[in-house]
């Protein structure tokens, strides 16, 4: 006789867990954006850009 498991739950967790992971890390790309390194970060990648493309 074979049974079965009631496993519902097991994909809630999974959500759950996943929510809070992508929370955890758009918290740190925020720190990152909003600091200091990513003010300069967004320059460079910005002037970079521009010099790829001739105009800068």
């Amino acid at each position: 006789m074979k049974t079965t498991r009631d496993e519902r739950g097991i994909t809630t967790a999974e959500y759950a867990v996943g929510t809070a992971a992508g929370a955890g890390l758009a918290g740190v790309l925020y720190q990152l954006v909003t600091g200091g390194f990513g003010d300069q970060m967004l320059r460079m990648l910005f002037d970079h850009v521009l010099g790829l493309l001739g105009i800068g």
